[in-house]
């Protein structure tokens, strides 16, 4: 990151704007895309390199699920987009989503299409759909709270962060129901229920009612209760699904799930005159304002890059890290793939971004004056 190129970002950020929410946004992104790189095996079959499947490296190393406590970010991820959407239109926001999803639809379609013609094997084609489509999930729950913002608005007004607690209560009851027969719709519906709670929490703060204070509290409950969950309740200890649990902390939001973003939101609010402290230097600024730019883009093609990577080493057999079982010391092997999954992240990034940005302006540092940085 240039000295100049940080100072042009600096010149183009709005006085009022919140930066520690977007370093929040931009940590959570962080968190996802290093968290599916991470757990996301795919392993090829020896006798057959074309055939391929998806592993967790969680099923066989269960003292790895302190990592998925870091990198399951959602909680400050629908945080940042609570805060957001009281500080934005609701069309602008649904512009910018929907245009980066119809161009990465249209390559995978195509993509799919290329895949069936040529007779991939149907686990490949299989591994191949989950790793693509399995996280735009949170979409669906994104856009559902949006269009509900009117709505939440007033509830937040009247009862600030207390707003959040019939969501809590409704994923309590799904918990109590787990393993009873409960209808798919409600387990769809409790999707955006469960993350309503961090995203009323950041309308709360957005509206002032969310004090420094209640870091503290937050913290606490969520250490204390996750805690609490795994020893005595059953949860299971990973952030994520891993096959062979009894049920997923993510399908739909669990407990253990509001407990963890209690945690890290807590953790936020406490250090969050400090971080701004840190985000009024040009240099620590810049980086966090270019991914949010990004951030949409590098959501969706994220898995992609992975894709792209694992494709292009079928050649060279099954690397370690890389198209082998995820055992013994497969996870700091995948560690060094990370660099290349990067820089095909970058590569996508590039070419599609210009599908994210509302003016077709060139991201800061280019010949012409770079786009205003948004909430």
């Amino acid at each position: 990151m240039t000295a100049g190129l940080a100072a042009r970002v600096e010149r183009r950020t709005p006085a009022g704007r919140d930066r520690t929410v977007d370093a929040l946004r931009a940590v959570s992104t962080a968190g996802v895309v290093a968290g599916h790189w991470l757990v996301s095996a795919v392993v090829s079959d020896p006798s057959d390199p074309s055939r391929l499947h998806g592993e967790s490296p969680l099923s066989s190393a269960p003292y790895l699920a302190p990592a998925s406590w870091l990198l399951q970010t959602l909680g400050p991820f629908f945080f940042a987009a609570g805060y957001a959407a009281m500080r934005s239109r609701g069309r602008t926001r649904a512009r910018r989503l929907l245009r980066p999803v119809l161009a990465f639809a249209a390559v995978w379609v195509s993509a799919f299409a290329v895949l069936a013609a040529v007779g991939a094997p149907q686990s490949t084609r299989h591994v191949v759909g989950s790793l693509v489509t399995h996280p735009l999930w949170f979409l669906l729950a994104y856009l559902a709270l949006s269009a509900l913002t009117p709505v939440l608005r007033p509830l937040v007004a009247r009862a600030g962060p207390w707003a959040a607690a019939p969501p809590l209560a409704l994923v309590a009851l799904t918990d109590a129901l787990r393993g009873s027969d409960v209808p798919a719709w409600w387990v769809l519906v409790m999707v955006p229920v469960g993350w309503s709670v961090p995203y009323l929490l950041g309308m709360a703060l957005a509206q002032g009612r969310l004090p420094r204070g209640a870091g503290l509290p937050l913290l606490a409950a969520g250490v204390t209760g996750g805690a609490a969950l795994v020893l005595w309740f059953g949860y299971p200890a990973s952030a994520v699904g891993v096959p062979g649990d009894r049920f997923s902390n993510l399908d739909p939001p669990s407990l253990f799930a509001m407990a963890l973003a209690s945690a890290q939101l807590g953790l936020y609010l406490l250090v969050r005159p400090w971080l701004a402290g840190v985000l009024r230097r040009p240099a620590a600024w810049a980086p966090v304002a270019l991914l949010n730019l990004a951030a949409m883009t590098v959501f969706l093609w994220h898995q992609t890059a992975l894709l792209l990577v694992t494709f292009a080493a079928l050649p060279a057999g099954r690397p370690r890290g890389l198209l082998d079982p995820p055992d013994g010391t497969w996870p700091l092997a995948r560690l060094l793939w990370l660099p290349a999954f990067a820089a095909a992240l970058a590569a996508l990034t590039a070419v599609f971004h210009r599908f994210e940005a509302i003016r077709r302006e060139p991201l800061p540092g280019g010949r012409d004056d770079p786009q205003r940085v948004r909430q």
